[in-house]
């Protein structure tokens, strides 16, 4: 069976002549393993935590003895995210995804683990950076932290950096449900009348379809069914921020994906209303390239964050109602469906879930209360009009 030891160095003890390899407290020390893989002779440096080095050893040995060790490539933390961004996220994820993951790594990982040698981030290491990062940030962005922590080292020991991924036990925060916010009719009316246009058509077709900012910024209008009274949802729009492209980059910010999910492509009723409003607007509306619904005097899309702040936020304002999210909308137009109690299947069709199951935790609060009765309703329907005498034994 093949064995390894740890072993001590230190630059001050060598220049004062004593010996590096016993005892210290000098803050130079660094540890190190040193094994046999046949007739190799191998020596690890680990870094100044006897404890680091004694885990690494411990875990060697192990796949030394099983015939199962495999040298492990050494690299940063911060050299092995931007490979697997370039390699994996800029690959498998949408844009919008992929930016969230830059951000990530770039204000928050890279200042923790950035110049640590990969083999070398442990468990404590992550649950500490938890700990810190918890204090400024909401438990649902730790959490997503957390996710993509696990993601990157499950990659990492599948390509040979590391043999055991440090994030895998790390529990998530716990997060108190917040209940979203969504309008009132009433609320709705007060904000369509405070809106100038093209606003308002915005405003209302978000409230009377639960569509994203993106799938209604990306609409066209060979997606509206006049004759049927539906309207398509095909596409998303998306607009870059200038770093994430190229410095020599010259063409639009702007470009159209697939909607979120597959269940995202859908059809959804389009009541008189809405109906007559677009109508209206399609006869003022600027003429682009794209025969986009909305789009600005040159015919290019709307940037959907310009127009919440210059537009949205404003109309609440002069609405006088409190500030929500233009994404609260969406939630709205839920609470008006659950509110004339249509069927949940459908509800989750129009809103475009992947699963049934996210409709009712999302929106499963406001559905109608009807346990009242079912007792009485029950009994009417096994025994019908005569209640049968109860049975003494």
């Amino acid at each position: 069976m093949a064995r390894g030891c740890i072993v001590k160095r230190c630059k001050i003890c060598r220049r004062e002549g004593r010996n590096q390899f016993e005892s210290c407290n000098h803050p130079e020390r660094v540890y190190g393993i040193f094994y046999r893989v046949g007739k190799k002779p191998i020596f690890k440096t680990i870094g100044p935590n006897k404890k680091d080095a004694e885990r690494e050893l411990e875990e060697t040995m192990r796949q030394v003895n099983q015939g199962t060790y495999s040298e492990l490539k050494e690299i940063s933390f911060e050299e092995f995210a931007q490979k697997w961004i370039n390699d994996y996220a800029s690959v498998h994820v949408k844009p919008s995804t992929l930016r969230n993951y830059r951000d990530a790594v770039r204000c928050h990982f890279n200042p923790a683990f950035g110049r640590m040698p990969l083999v070398l981030i442990h468990e404590t290491d992550i649950r500490g950076f938890i700990s810190r990062t918890i204090k400024s940030r909401k438990p649902k962005t730790v959490n997503n932290f957390i996710v993509m922590l696990k993601t990157m080292f499950k990659h990492a020991k599948r390509w040979g950096y590391l043999r055991e991924n440090p994030a895998w036990d790390i529990e998530h925060i716990r997060d108190d449900h917040k209940e979203m916010d969504f309008l009132t009719p009433e609320e709705v009316r007060e904000l369509l009348k405070h809106a100038d246009e093209p606003c308002r058509t915005v405003i209302q077709l978000a409230a009377m379809t639960g569509m994203r900012r993106g799938e209604i910024f990306g609409l066209q209008w060979g997606d509206i069914d006049w004759h049927k009274n539906m309207i398509c949802v095909r596409r998303n729009l998306f607009w870059h921020v200038k770093r994430e492209l190229a410095s020599d980059y010259k063409g639009p910010l702007w470009c159209f994906l697939s909607p979120k999910t597959k269940r995202s492509c859908r059809t959804i009723v389009m009541s008189p209303e809405l109906k007559k409003m677009l109508e209206i607007h399609r006869i003022t509306a600027p003429i682009g390239r794209d025969d986009l619904v909305f789009c600005n005097k040159q015919g290019n899309p709307v940037d959907p964050a310009n127009f919440v702040a210059r537009e949205f936020d404003p109309a609440l304002t002069r609405a006088g109602l409190r500030k929500i999210r233009f994404h609260d909308l969406r939630h709205t137009y839920a609470t008006f469906l659950i509110a004339q109690n249509e069927n949940i299947k459908f509800i989750q069709s129009q809103l475009g879930h992947a699963s049934i199951q996210t409709t009712i935790d999302r929106y499963g609060h406001v559905l109608p209360n009807t346990h009242i009765g079912v007792g009485e309703r029950l009994d009417k329907l096994v025994f019908g009009d005569v209640v049968p005498d109860p049975v003494i034994a």
